[in-house]
């Protein structure tokens, strides 16, 4: 509710005014008065009602936006129709002093102080009073017509002067209308003891003080300005569509401030995914490279050792003991019936007796070279037959020319006796570790 000033502005009363009139010595007669009513009292359902359009019906609530209360009082208004007496602000005070506080501004300017609520809630002038939250003020003194305002001088050396109080008047009204310097809360002060606690609470025939000093020379009172006869400012949304307008509002950008987060978050993995995949990749690739180049250093072996053992007599070894004056191969000492194998494949030449060789098996290659395989047991290939390298192609023995079981290997450059070349170097060169 947004009420302008303190105190509403004092209407024309359509009761004759009367006054008292005091001598120079400040003696007086009391004149009936009109007292006081509750005529535009409404009821607390009614009220209720109101603060439920205007504040969702929350009696302490403070949004911040100047108003309080489940009314909705303005700061100025709130004090201005004696709501100070109760709490500071309007959202600090019970609901009945709330309710107290309004009847008297419902009093002062009408419904119109709620502009939309008091039209939806059917607040009206009139209908039954709420209880007030406290003591009711002593009663008005009655009075057979309203009062006249008069101030009167009560002394030829000062300017005090004493003011009547007729229906419709209010300690704000009166003390910018007679000009008081401090505006109501001073006249309030002056006249304490004759208001009482509550400065709303004032009566047709009450006699103000208008302190000396404090006053100009009363003049005609000057046309209210427009502003003055309006009504409470509209405030707008009532505080509850508007905390409703908030939250939802705060809760649009929560979602979207967590969608963003989870979109960001979402991104984040696949960028790392797709970095990790890209590592992973680029590892391989360099195993891979790191593999061929392994490879490519190691030595091809195309060809196996024809048993699985040492030499013993080395090739060209020296002695009356072989037809040459040196041994044209290389022997591997060996159980017989050992597995023999063919040193690289090719074709089987001849497989059978070769004298001082006793059973031998002798193969060609792709290369144009011959191996020679002597002293077997027994053959397990015939002539014309292909070999592949490491395929067994006999037994080893001990037959011919021979002083025990062993094998004796011989590689040629053709396929005759006397073309001999070192055996082992061409295993070697061959990949086999012998």
């Amino acid at each position: 509710m947004a009420v302008r000033g303190r105190h509403r502005r004092r209407q024309q009363s359509r009761f004759n005014r009367a006054s008292l009139t005091v001598t120079a010595g400040g003696a007086g007669l009391a004149l009936p008065l009109v007292a006081a009513g509750t005529a535009d009292a409404a009821s607390a359902d009614t009220w209720a009602k109101v603060a439920a359009c205007e504040s969702s019906g929350d009696w302490s609530v403070n949004t911040g936006n100047g108003y309080y209360g489940g009314l909705q009082f303005k700061q100025s208004t709130w004090e201005a129709y004696g709501g100070s007496a109760y709490a500071g602000r309007a959202d600090l005070a019970t609901k009945d002093q709330q309710i107290a506080v309004a009847e008297k501004v419902l009093d002062g300017q009408g419904p119109g102080a709620w502009p939309a609520c008091s039209q939806k809630a059917g607040l009206t002038r009139g209908g039954p009073a709420p209880v007030a939250p406290e003591a009711a003020p002593a009663p008005r003194p009655p009075t057979s017509q309203a009062a006249t305002p008069t101030t009167t001088p009560q002394s030829k050396a000062g300017t005090a002067e004493m003011y009547t109080v007729v229906r419709g008047d209010t300690l704000s009204q009166i003390a910018d209308d007679q000009r008081v310097k401090g505006g109501w809360q001073r006249l309030y002060q002056a006249n304490r003891a004759q208001v009482g606690a509550d400065p709303d609470l004032i009566v047709p025939g009450q006699r103000l003080q208008l302190k000396p000093g404090d006053t100009a020379t009363p003049q005609s009172r000057p046309a209210p300005k427009a502003k003055d006869r309006t009504g409470p400012e509209p405030t707008g949304k009532p505080a509850a569509e508007k905390a409703a307008d908030t939250a939802r509002a705060k809760a649009v950008a929560a979602k979207k401030a967590a969608e963003a987060k989870k979109a960001a978050e979402a991104k984040k993995a696949a960028e790392a995914k797709k970095a990790e995949q890209a590592a992973a990749a680029k590892k391989a690739e360099a195993a891979r490279k790191a593999e061929q180049a392994k490879k490519a250093a190691a030595p091809r072996t195309t060809l196996s050792s024809p048993v699985d053992a040492g030499p013993s007599t080395p090739y060209r070894a020296s002695g009356a003991s072989w037809s040459k004056g040196y041994h044209t191969g290389v022997d591997f000492p060996v159980p017989t019936g050992t597995s023999v194998k063919a040193a690289a494949s090719g074709t089987v030449v001849s497989a059978g007796w070769g004298g001082s060789y006793g059973y031998q098996v002798v193969i060609k290659h792709a290369d144009g070279k011959y191996s020679q395989y002597a002293h077997l047991s027994a053959l397990t290939v015939r002539g014309g037959q292909s070999v592949q390298a490491g395929q067994r192609i006999a037994r080893s023995g001990s037959t011919g020319n021979s002083t025990g079981p062993h094998l004796h290997f011989e590689v040629r450059t053709g396929p005759g006796f006397g073309s001999d070349i070192d055996p082992l170097a061409y295993l070697r060169g061959g990949g086999v570790k012998v």
